[in-house]
């Protein structure tokens, strides 16, 4: 594959150019070459990083967590990596625990609310409008 200027690379994966300048910022892309123009140069590699970041990105990790990971591609121990995923795992629980902590809330004040009469009387409003209890 010849060498991709940051808006045929941007094409080729989907986003916009800015999302390639933002993420050469933060280290994760960066481009092979310079054309004669001065213009970056990207290789079928920056195409694969692109992928590996999207799907990252869609498992929840952070930009940060994803430099991790890249970093850690190359040379590391594996131990390292299943760190990063433990890391995010009881991110995604604390998560999930306090998603839980919210419905059990909501299924309270949901249950105190018949369903029908004036809305004035709705003791879901009632409770949003008092001020919280110290």
């Amino acid at each position: 594959m010849p060498a991709m200027t940051i808006g045929q690379l941007a094409r080729s994966a989907a986003l916009a150019p800015e999302t390639l300048r933002h993420y050469e910022r933060l280290g994760l892309l960066r481009p092979s070459a310079r054309s004669a123009a001065n213009y970056r140069l990207y290789d079928a590699d920056a195409l694969e990083r692109l992928q590996f970041i999207r799907r990252a990105l869609a498992l929840g990790f952070s930009l940060a967590d994803i430099g991790e990971l890249l970093g850690l591609h190359a040379d590391a121990d594996m131990a390292a990596v299943k760190a990063v995923v433990h890391r995010r795992i009881a991110q995604i629980d604390a998560r999930i625990d306090d998603l839980r902590q919210l419905r059990s809330g909501l299924q309270a004040l949901s249950d105190q609310c018949p369903g029908h009469g004036p809305a004035r009387t709705c003791p879901i409003l009632a409770a949003l409008t008092r001020a919280p209890r110290n």
